[in-house]
């Protein structure tokens, strides 16, 4: 099954080093809803799970996200930040930790977490593109956002189909 759209990532680029646009992009990158926590949420998931098939999607989304962990990360490198494992966009940094890993282990359960987590993230990249005022960055994040929108797309058939 096709996890990714058919689709390259434009060139990782900004107009120009922000800080301010670095710290809105770590809220993607490493918060509780960002890409760091789907990719290490789903890879659990592979582990625990029973259902083979479910095993293959749930390992092809995590490397399309951990695509994603990484274009963030070059993003927040080239705003003039460091792309630490945390949620910088207020004045408390938050760091990433294994809290934020539902560990559920119910198909039902783990598929419906997953719907939960994929909207999140579209309304939070669509959140981020109206603010974020670099030409470059949001093609990146438009792009990003119809993996996002693919992966939601799966969850709910395989939930529809198996639950």
């Amino acid at each position: 099954m096709k996890c990714q759209v058919a689709k390259p990532y434009p060139k990782i680029r900004v107009a120009k080093k922000s800080l301010e646009n670095a710290k809105i992009l770590s809220h993607l990158y490493a918060s509780n809803e960002g890409e760091l926590n789907a990719v290490t949420q789903y890879s659990y998931q592979v582990i625990i799970s029973e259902n083979e098939e479910i095993k293959l999607i749930l390992h092809s989304i995590s490397i399309v996200e951990m695509k994603h962990l990484e274009i963030l990360g070059k993003l927040i490198k080239e705003l003039g930040c460091m792309p630490i494992y945390a949620d910088c966009i207020s004045k408390d940094i938050q760091y990433w930790n294994g809290d934020f890993v539902y560990y559920d282990t119910d198909l039902k359960t783990i598929l419906e977490i997953n719907i939960e987590s994929e909207k999140k993230a579209i309304y939070n990249y669509q959140m981020v593109l109206t603010v974020i005022d670099d030409i470059y960055i949001k093609e990146i994040l438009e792009r990003i956002l119809e993996d996002e929108y693919l992966h939601l797309e799966i969850f709910q058939k395989l939930k529809d189909n198996i639950c």
